[in-house]
C-alpha cells in the first residue's frame, strides 16, 4: 500500500520552491520528530466542520482518543466536527499493518479523508500527534484547514525515549508535573523518570513510615547562589513538600492517557540523608541527622550491615510498587560514599560474613538484595552505572551517565542499557558559553546542536550487543532550578532535539534540517506558553 523510502531532503526541496508560490517549509512540514518516511502529492483537501471522526472499534482507547481529538480540534483549531459527513478522520487498530513496530503508524491524507492505521492504540496516538502538527500547516482556521495529500510511514528507532525530572532538590506541584508530561507527549516520548527522593527531600507518602513526610520532606533552608560561592548564604526559609498516594496515582493515570510510563526513582544506598533524618537508626552512626540543605554528595548512607535497613526498604518498595504499575523501579545506586561502611563494625562484619572483598562488593551485595525484593514485586531494577562496581546484579538495567563506558560494559555483559551521558543528556548544564547572560546553572555547557549529535549506540560496541541499548534519556537535575518556568527554560528546546535523536532514524538526522523545522515548532511552544530558551 505504501511506497517505502526515506525522503530526508524533501523539506529543503520545498524551500527551494517558494518562488513558485509553495508554502514555506515551516508552514508545510514543521514535524518534530522527523517521520521515517514522507510521500507527497500535489493535491490538497480542506478539513471542515462537515468532517467527522470514526474508528474501527475493538479498543476502548480508540473511543477515548477520538473524544480527545474532537475536543482539541474544537479548542485549538476552531473545528467542531459533525457526527456524520462525507469525509472522516479514521482511527484504525489493525492486525495487518506491516513494516512498523508496536508504536508505529501509517497515515494517509487523500480525497477520501484522513486515515491513521496502527497495530496498537499507542501507534494511533503517535499518529494523532503528527496530525496535530500537520494542522499547523494552515493558520486560517475560520473556514477549515487545508492539508496536503501525503502518506507517512513512521515508527520510533528506540524503545526507551525518556525525560527525567528531579523533584528531590526542588518540589513541583502536580499541575506542573502533568504539563511536563504533556511536553513529553508532544515529542512522542514514552518514559517519565520521576526522581522522587534525595538528601535534600523525600517526596513519597509511605503509610508505614509517616515521619518520611513529616520530617524527611522538609529542609530548614536552601542555598542562595552557587555551591562554589564563598561564603555560602542561606535563605532561612523552611522548604519542601511531598506527593500523596492519590496524587501520584493521578499522575500515573494522566501519563497513561498519553502512553507514557512513569518510572519512580527511590535513591539508595546513598543520597539518603533525608531518610536518615527521620529514621537515624538506619544509618551507620545512629545520628542525629538533618535533611541536607547543601547540594552535592553526603557521607550518610543506609547501613548495609543492619537487617532493619532491608526490612525498611522492602516495606517502602512494596508501597511504591502498588502506586506505580511501571515494570521498572529505579533505585539510584549512584555516588554512594563508602566512608561510613569502612568505619562501621556491622558493615565490616557483613563483608566478612558474605565473603566480600571490599566495600565496592558490599554495594553490589546491597543492590542484589534490593533486586531480590523487586523480583518478588514483579519489577525490574534500574540503577545508575555505579551499580556496576563490585559486580552487577543479574537482570539489572544500567543507566549510563558518566559517559558511555558503563553502558558498553553492561551491554557486553548482556544487560539492558539506557544511555544518558552528561556530555549530551544533562539539561541542567548551561545552554550557552556566555554564562554571564544565562540563568544560574550547575556548570558545564550543552548546546542544542550537541544534544542533536547524540548517538545512543556507540561505535565501539560489538554489533551483537547493540540490541541491549534500549534508548536514551534527557535529565533535568534541579539544584539550581526552583520554578516551573526555569524547568521549561532548561529543558526546551533541548528536549525536542533529544526526542528526534530517539525517535527518528540516525541516517535521516540533519541539524540544519532540524533547525528549519524548529522554526515552526517554536510557534507551538509559544502557543503552549512554554518558557523555552530562544535559539541564538
Amino acid at each position: 500500500m505504501f511506497k517505502k523510502g526515506i525522503y530526508t531532503n524533501i523539506l529543503f526541496m520545498i524551500v527551494s520552491m517558494m518562488a513558485c508560490n509553495t508554502k514555506p517549509l515551516a508552514h508545510q512540514f514543521g514535524l518534530v520528530p522527523l517521520p521515517k518516511s514522507i510521500e507527497l502529492s500535489n493535491k490538497k483537501s480542506k478539513v471542515t466542520n462537515q468532517w467527522y471522526i470514526k474508528h474501527n472499534g475493538g479498543h476502548d482507547d480508540l473511543e477515548i482518543l477520538s473524544a480527545e481529538l474532537s475536543s482539541r480540534l474544537k479548542s485549538e483549531f476552531n473545528l467542531s466536527l459533525s457526527n456524520q459527513g462525507d469525509k472522516s478522520i479514521t482511527l484504525n487498530v489493525a492486525s495487518d499493518v506491516t513494516d512498523i513496530g508496536s508504536e508505529g503508524y501509517e497515515m494517509n491524507i487523500s480525497d477520501d479523508g484522513i486515515c491513521i492505521y496502527a497495530s496498537t492504540p499507542n501507534g494511533v496516538f503517535y499518529g494523532i500527534q503528527t496530525l496535530y502538527q500537520l494542522f499547523d500547516s494552515d493558520t486560517n482556521y475560520e473556514n477549515g484547514i487545508e492539508l496536503s495529500h501525503l502518506t507517512i510511514l513512521d515508527e520510533p528507532r528506540f524503545k526507551w525515549r525518556g525525560m527525567h525530572l528531579d523533584v528531590g532538590r526542588h518540589f513541583f506541584e502536580v499541575d506542573f508535573i502533568k504539563k511536563y508530561i504533556d511536553y513529553l507527549a508532544l515529542h512522542k516520548m514514552n518514559i517519565f523518570h520521576w526522581h522522587l527522593t534525595e538528601d535534600q527531600g523525600w517526596r513519597v507518602e509511605i503509610d508505614a513510615y509517616p515521619k518520611l513526610t513529616e520530617i524527611s520532606a522538609y529542609r530548614d533552608e536552601s542555598l542562595i547562589g552557587h555551591y562554589k560561592d564563598k561564603p555560602r548564604q542561606w535563605d532561612g526559609k523552611k522548604y519542601g513538600g511531598y506527593y500523596t498516594k492519590s496524587e501520584m496515582k493521578e499522575v500515573v493515570a494522566y501519563a497513561k492517557s498519553k502512553y507514557i510510563t512513569v518510572v519512580p526513582e527511590i535513591e539508595m544506598p546513598g543520597h539518603t540523608q533525608a531518610v536518615l533524618a527521620a529514621y537515624p537508626e538506619l544509618s551507620c552512626t545512629g545520628g542525629p541527622h538533618t535533611v541536607a540543605k547543601l547540594w552535592g554528595v553526603h557521607k550518610e548512607v543506609f547501613c548495609a550491615g543492619k537487617e532493619s535497613t532491608f526490612e525498611f526498604l522492602e516495606t517502602v518498595l512494596t508501597e511504591v510498587a502498588a502506586i506505580f504499575p511501571s515494570p521498572y523501579i529505579h533505585i539510584g545506586g549512584d555516588e554512594c560514599p563508602k566512608d561510613r561502611w569502612k568505619e562501621h563494625d556491622l558493615d565490616q562484619k557483613r563483608i566478612q560474613a558474605e565473603g566480600l572483598k571490599d566495600e565496592h562488593e558490599l554495594q553490589s551485595y546491597f543492590i542484589k538484595r534490593i533486586q531480590g525484593i523487586l523480583d518478588r514485586l514483579g519489577k525490574k531494577l534500574i540503577g545508575w552505572d555505579e551499580i556496576l562496581e563490585g559486580g552487577l546484579a543479574p537482570g539489572a538495567i544500567v543507566q549510563s551517565w558518566r559517559g558511555m563506558d558503563g553502558g558498553i560494559a553492561a551491554a557486553n555483559a548482556n544487560h539492558e542499557v539506557i544511555m544518558s551521558p552528561t556530555s549530551h543528556a544533562y539539561f541542567d548544564y548551561y545552554q550557552s558559553e556566555d554564562k554571564e547572560n544565562e540563568p544560574l546553572a550547575i556548570g558545564g555547557f550543552l548546546s542544542l546542536e550537541k544534544v542533536y549529535s547524540f548517538e545512543p549506540i556507540p561505535n565501539n560496541i560489538d554489533p551483537d550487543k547493540q540490541k541491549y541499548i534500549l534508548g536514551g534519556q534527557g535529565n533535568v537535575w534541579t539544584e539550581y532550578i526552583s520554578t516551573p518556568e526555569k524547568v521549561e527554560y532548561m529543558a526546551m528546546p533541548r528536549m525536542s532535539a533529544m526526542a528526534e535523536v530517539l525517535w527518528s532514524q540516525a541516517t535521516d538526522r540533519d541539524y540544519d534540517n532540524f533547525t528549519a523545522r524548529m522554526e515552526w515548532h517554536y510557534k507551538r511552544l509559544d502557543r503552549m506558553n512554554i518558557n523555552y530558551r530562544k535559539p541564538d
